[in-house]
């Protein structure tokens, strides 16, 4: 199965921080202010589920999130975790094919949409955009390659990766999609923008504003 991340599930957060210490994990706690309780939220591919525990801890109570995750042994991770008196219900299945009725407060798609050629990307776009409530909120982080000299290690080392990635976890991408028109067509307002790692990651929210 492509982009799934069951056999180094157990090993997924050690190996982020080997590489970039607790850059990820800061990428995704800058967004977390930004949401508001009661909401909705939905994750898309949470990995171990350790940002459940930090959404506790700002909001120990009045959220209601589902988590969607293709990797079944991610979802065994992530059920463990503490979540408080927030409401959780875990769904495993490829986001592709998550097929719901609700609409959400928030969506989070931390370190989603690097997996997916750029085809696919705008499919999962279109599809999570549907369900995002007019004045919602996009909590987006990924990588990011800038335009100028300081891309070119940006580069090398997202091309490791991709390699790296490519051979345990069948991702099928071998570059970043860039959704920025994606955002610019469907009425997205940047709100928030921070980097890390030296710029090779972003931190964004998005406000729909239709």
């Amino acid at each position: 199965m492509t982009n799934n991340y069951d056999d180094i599930a157990g090993n997924y957060d050690a190996i982020s921080r080997l590489v970039f210490r607790k850059s990820i994990v800061r990428s995704q706690q800058v967004l977390l202010p930004h949401v508001k309780t009661p909401s909705r939220i939905l994750i898309v591919g949470g990995g171990t589920g350790w940002i459940l525990e930090e959404l506790s801890r700002i909001h120990p109570r009045g959220l209601s999130i589902t988590y969607v995750e293709i990797s079944r042994n991610m979802i065994a991770l992530a059920e463990k975790r503490n979540w408080q008196q927030n409401r959780v219900s875990f769904v495993h299945t490829a986001i592709e094919d998550y097929d719901t009725e609700i609409k959400f407060d928030v969506i989070m798609t931390p370190f989603l949409f690097d997996n997916f050629r750029t085809e696919r990307a705008e499919t999962v776009f279109r599809l999570l955009d549907k369900l995002v409530l007019p004045g919602g909120l996009w909590l987006f982080t990924d990588f990011h390659v800038e335009k100028n000299a300081r891309g070119i290690w940006q580069l090398v080392l997202l091309k490791i990766m991709y390699w790296f990635f490519r051979k345990i976890a069948h991702v099928e991408a071998g570059e970043l999609p860039n959704l920025d028109a994606q955002f610019l067509a469907a009425r997205y307002a940047c709100i928030y923008k921070s980097f890390h790692f030296s710029r090779f990651i972003q931190s964004l929210v998005f406000r729909k504003l239709i």
